[in-house]
């Protein structure tokens, strides 16, 4: 019977290489199936809520600036459905830049919050976009998608819920 590391509650590594590669899968998948726990409503809510500042400054930046310009030195207007979706791309080129880089925007790594999906990594782009494209009606149909929280068994957003994603606590 080999002996207990205490610290990691798994087998003293042997001296092979054979058995300290496959020790070390082990220790990889205890942490990968590690529990962790999920973000509570009220710091997930403050997030959001700081979020919505720090947006105000990538909108002035990305979305104001050049329809000023466009307005002052051209005399263009672009249509309405055109300066929507440049608001819709500016922003989710911001959120899936970050959700991509490190799973958390700025006003996440505030609040020690990370955004993964079920198997505890970063999200793709494929559902960071998913996931951004249903927070939209989430907050537009008068904050539904969040109150729906309130009901769910896990506290998640429904735009977390329908993308398979969730917000964790950090250490």
């Amino acid at each position: 019977m080999k002996k207990q590391d205490p610290r990691r509650n798994t087998p003293a590594p042997s001296r092979n290489a054979e058995s300290r590669s496959a020790n070390h899968t082990q220790v990889v998948t205890q942490v990968a199936a590690q529990v962790v726990e999920l973000a509570g409503l009220r710091r997930r809510l403050a997030s959001l809520l700081y979020e919505g500042l720090l947006l105000l400054g990538v909108l002035a930046l990305a979305f104001l600036v050049p329809y000023l310009l466009l307005g002052v030195v051209f005399g263009i207007a672009p249509a309405g459905w055109v300066a929507w979706l440049h608001i819709y791309v500016v922003l989710g080129a911001y959120f899936i830049w970050y959700w991509r880089r490190r799973g958390q925007t700025l006003a996440m790594q505030t609040w020690k919050l990370r955004l993964v999906t079920a198997d505890g990594h970063a999200p793709d782009v494929a559902t960071g976009w998913l996931r951004y494209t249903l927070a939209w009606p989430s907050l537009l149909c008068f904050g539904l998608g969040l109150a729906w929280a309130l009901v769910d068994r896990d506290r998640q957003f429904l735009h977390d819920r329908l993308a398979g994603t969730r917000i964790v606590l950090l250490p």
